[in-house]
């Protein structure tokens, strides 16, 4: 069996060397793609990198196993290394055509170590590897980057991925953007690639690329996937508002982190719901081939925007950089959320420390004077711009902030770590712990930290009491005021995630408008891909021990490492979260995965499994 994605390419940034060999037939017996193949390559290292900023912290991408054979929603790409803001997996996925357009290159897999001594791009093709000079793009944000590197490399072709000045400068929460609104966001791989003094990877597809799969069970494998998004309900709605619809339904079902997670709802909520921003939608556009199309260029008038194309954001940065910040202006809420994206910066992040500061403002912990003069009040659009510059640059206030809220609690000293949301370094995403109890244990268990996307536990919403009930052994898996059965279910969508990451298929079809967690089609995909049977069950197992290796990768890096949410969400005993029945949720995780009372798995039924599949 070949990897239909392509060889492995191995490129030395300090040796200027590069080497591609084919897929290790260890790993293509295991179905090891995606987040699967980088997690494996981590976990075999010899020894861990001492330092995420180090030029020995390889920077791994994947093309998951689907990505890039005209299926429909497989368009990712997956990206690890040692992660510069919790010192932890740094893990974090990307859509846009990059994936489509790198596995069409012939390349599944891209390690990149070393560092260079100036600044470079890559230029990927089926021929090899170009490592070129990228000073005349050094300095320049991520939109600019794209448009001069049309100019240089044919990129009216190709697809192309690039930091902005947030990882030139290190930033530890910098991210890595492509096609000027896709962004791999969380847990700093753009400083990773800063770091390595690599400004862009630009991929150009092959001549005789295998563009699609074809034959009649990959064609009704496919046909079936697609006609679930189309029948599902939210279908419609994900194609004319994006995942941005929903920020009024999160807000009725008091899910909100307004205030840096003061209140669970928002009185601006209405206003700042994508739906509001339909006028100003010029065009819908999206990821190769996908059916929904769920994102949208938007024509604001403003001088903010010069004139310039504006990008819907997502669900997550319109409830953090609103309700978390107490910004009520969808204009200036769109025009911060770009702004990250250009400079470079995680929006999640981002939005985490901003709030973290302007909560420190109002309860007189930081002052005018360490303000330098800015009054941090909330909502206060304008400051968050100038205070998101000085981040991005490093400067004044934002030297401290954007060690994220772990560092900046730290150095601020005293109770400034009581008003600090993060789990493991990594700053929480939009949801409120109290109002999601499976959500609040997935950020405790998540092996990046305590965010949405790598759990992405959608079934805590969309499924009825009966099937929770039926799968989960009780109705009360879905019951926002019980932490019954929340470990049953938190380790379903851990494995799940991983699959999905491992394939290359978007999270949003899959498990917001599908969302049976079953596996069920997609096995049914991967079989006619090969050609050979691949069953859900056996997909589960990849997902299960490759969630178990990042487990055991976290603990060599850090073996103190911790699965726990922050004390500020513990004050209330009555809560779904309080501290004694998130202890029975995190117990009945590890019970369900097969942990001890620390969380780690059994390393030697790990590699057992990976060596009776060799």
């Amino acid at each position: 069996m070949t990897n239909p994605t392509g060889n492995l390419l191995k490129i030395n940034l300090t040796a200027e060397k590069w080497e591609s060999v084919p897929y290790p037939p260890d790993m293509e017996c295991r179905l090891l793609w995606g987040r699967s193949a980088n997690i494996l390559h981590l976990y075999r290292l010899p020894a861990t990198p001492a330092d995420p900023l180090d030029s020995n912290n390889p920077l791994i991408l994947s093309c998951g196993l689907l990505t890039g054979l005209n299926i429909p929603t497989a368009t990712r790409v997956h990206i690890n290394a040692l992660s510069p803001i919790t010192g932890i997996i740094g893990s974090s996925n990307i859509g846009g055509d990059f994936g489509v357009k790198l596995s069409r290159a012939g390349v599944g897999t891209l390690i990149i170590d070393g560092a260079a001594e100036t600044p470079v791009y890559l230029l990927i093709t089926e021929n090899g590897c170009e490592i070129r000079d990228a000073n005349f793009l050094w300095g320049l944000d991520t939109r600019e980057t794209m448009k001069k590197l049309k100019t240089v490399a044919g990129l009216e072709r190709a697809g192309a991925i690039t930091i902005g000045p947030a990882g030139e400068n290190g930033v530890p929460f910098a991210c890595i953007v492509s096609d000027e609104d896709h962004a791999a966001g969380r847990t700093g791989m753009g400083a990773v690639m800063g770091s390595k003094k690599l400004k862009a990877v630009v991929a150009v597809p092959g001549s005789a690329a295998k563009k699609a799969v074809v034959g009649p069970d990959v064609r009704e494998a496919v046909n079936a996937y697609v006609r679930r998004i189309l029948e599902s309900g939210d279908y419609q709605t994900f194609k004319r508002f994006g995942s941005s619809g929903y920020v009024q339904w999160a807000d009725e079902r008091r899910l909100m982190s307004s205030y840096n997670f003061k209140e669970r709802t928002f009185d601006a909520a209405e206003d700042i719901d994508g739906r509001k921003l339909g006028p100003f939608v010029r065009k819908s556009r999206g990821c190769p081939g996908c059916p929904v199309q769920c994102k949208a260029e938007l024509n604001f008038k403003g001088p903010r925007f010069a004139g310039e194309t504006a990008f819907r954001p997502e669900f997550e940065p319109m409830l953090n950089l609103g309700p978390k910040c107490g910004l009520k202006d969808p204009e200036t809420l769109v025009y911060l959320d770009n702004l990250c994206t250009r400079l470079g910066l995680d929006s999640t992040s981002t939005a985490g420390v901003l709030a973290f500061a302007m909560d420190l403002y109002e309860s007189g912990l930081l002052t005018g004077e360490d303000s330098g003069g800015m009054e941090l009040r909330w909502g206060d659009g304008e400051v968050m711009g100038e205070v998101i510059r000085m981040i991005s640059d490093r400067s004044g206030l934002g030297r401290i902030l954007s060690l994220g809220v772990r560092g900046a609690a730290e150095e601020i000293g005293g109770p400034a770590k009581d008003y600090a949301a993060h789990v493991k370094g990594l700053e929480l995403s939009a949801y409120h712990p109290a109002g999601a109890p499976g959500t609040a244990l997935g950020y405790a268990v998540s092996s990046r930290g305590g965010d949405y996307n790598n759990v992405y536990a959608s079934l805590e919403h969309r499924w009825s009491a009966e099937k929770a009930k039926d799968v989960f052994g009780t109705a009360r898996a879905v019951d926002p005021e019980s932490e019954e059965g929340k470990g049953r279910l938190i380790a379903r969508a851990v494995i799940v995630n991983v699959v999905i990451d491992s394939l290359g298929l978007c999270k949003a079809p899959a498990l917001s408008l599908i969302g049976d967690f079953d596996l069920e089609y997609e096995a049914r995909i991967v079989s006619a891909v090969l050609k050979k049977t691949v069953s859900a069950v056996d997909l589960m197992t990849v997902g299960k021990r490759v969630a178990d290796m990042e487990r055991l990768i976290n603990f060599r890096m850090n073996p103190d490492v911790k699965n726990d949410l922050p004390s500020m969400f513990f004050k209330d005993q009555d809560s779904p979260v309080s501290e004694k029945r998130f202890q029975r949720m995190l117990s009945d995780f590890y019970d369900v995965m097969g942990y001890d009372r620390e969380g780690r798995p059994d390393e030697q039924k790990v590699n057992e499994w990976l060596n009776n599949t060799a």
